[in-house]
């Protein structure tokens, strides 16, 4: 018997489409230690300029084409104040206050607002099992980042501790996050437009760096002791952050957005902080309790929900009518034509 190979596409390409996201799981499991020792602004510059170079770097030896037109340069600039600027400040901002549990379950709704754009943009259906599988997934990332004790108090009949103040708002955590979440969906719709004036992969090196500079401007303006308390160790995890958590996470993110479904594409942002608990529990020896292994499980079901739902539109009216008890319709019986 002779063995059929196995295409390497086959392969590969489930590897490649959640690479981006456990890439940025493991950077912030990465980051967790040098966090407390840095700015916030001087670390959202870090993770854009240098991947940017880097980036560009690469695709200068591939040869690839380089912006052209004022029309490519125009969405690459849009596509830096959105994705680089507004986001990373807005994240690295948002993080410094507030909890990184809920921080991460803000950033990581975004597949909800990037569904709402790319049906009305693109005409992307979402259909039922969509629209539910985008709610279990935001109840799973839910349950993974917010402490266990808001559960607790939430299910005896307490209140929150969510304090939004509306006098200060850049001054609120949740609002910050709020914005970094909206910005970055507003950057992964934009790469459509992007990428019909110059290559994605391109527009990803150039925005890093057109959104990074600013930060690295206001970090040297209003903060202070930025690299003084960084250790050895911490500059190796922020190396890892720029590279692998930065770099080839955002090149093949907006290389693939480019080209797919953004909303089946981007509910594997939920998969984020599934691989940021699972690698903090081996890595850093991290106990996890049973809501946070609830919600990884939720997380699965949703994205299962997400990118099969037109399998199961399609697949539901049998199943319903199995449930009753109803015999399903005989398969059509192919009649081969005799010959003369």
């Amino acid at each position: 018997m002779t063995l059929k190979p196995v295409e390497p596409d086959r392969i590969l390409s489930p590897l490649l489409l959640i690479a981006p996201f456990f890439l940025w799981g493991s950077a912030m499991v990465a980051m967790k230690g040098v966090i407390p020792h840095t700015t916030p602004l001087f670390m959202a510059g870090l993770r854009l300029v240098p991947a940017g170079i880097l980036i560009l770097i690469v695709t200068a030896l591939l040869k690839r084409a380089q912006p052209q037109t004022w029309q490519a340069w125009g969405w690459i600039t849009l596509f830096a104040l959105l994705d680089g600027f507004a986001f990373q400040g807005f994240l690295a901002e948002g993080l410094a206050r507030t909890g990184a549990g809920l921080g991460s379950v803000m950033i990581d709704s975004q597949p909800i607002v990037i569904a709402l754009l790319s049906s009305w943009l693109f005409g992307e259906l979402i259909g039922l099992w969509g629209w539910l599988g985008l709610g279990i997934g935001v109840l799973g990332i839910s349950l993974i980042g917010i402490p266990a004790g808001w559960w607790m108090e939430l299910a005896q009949g307490g209140a929150i501790p969510f304090t939004f103040n509306f006098s200060a708002l850049f001054d609120n955590g949740q609002w910050l996050m709020f914005l970094a979440s909206l910005s970055m969906a507003l950057g992964t719709v934009s790469i459509r437009y992007v990428s019909r004036h110059v290559d994605p992969v391109v527009a990803t090196g150039w925005h890093m760096i057109i959104g990074g500079i600013p930060l690295w401007v206001m970090s040297g303006l209003w903060e202070s002791q930025q690299w003084q308390q960084i250790t050895p160790m911490g500059w190796l995890e922020l190396g890892y952050a720029t590279i692998c958590g930065s770099a080839i996470a955002y090149g093949l993110f907006f290389w693939i957005a480019a080209r797919g479904n953004l909303t089946s594409f981007t509910s594997l942002t939920f998969l984020t902080p599934v691989f940021a608990l699972i690698l903090s529990h081996l890595l850093l020896a991290e106990v996890l309790n049973g809501v946070q292994w609830l919600g990884v499980v939720l997380t699965l079901i949703s994205i299962t929900f997400i990118n099969q739902r037109e399998a199961l539109r399609e697949g539901w009216p049998k199943w319903l009518s199995l449930l009753r008890g109803e015999q399903a319709p005989p398969l059509p019986v192919k009649v081969e034509a005799e010959g003369p």
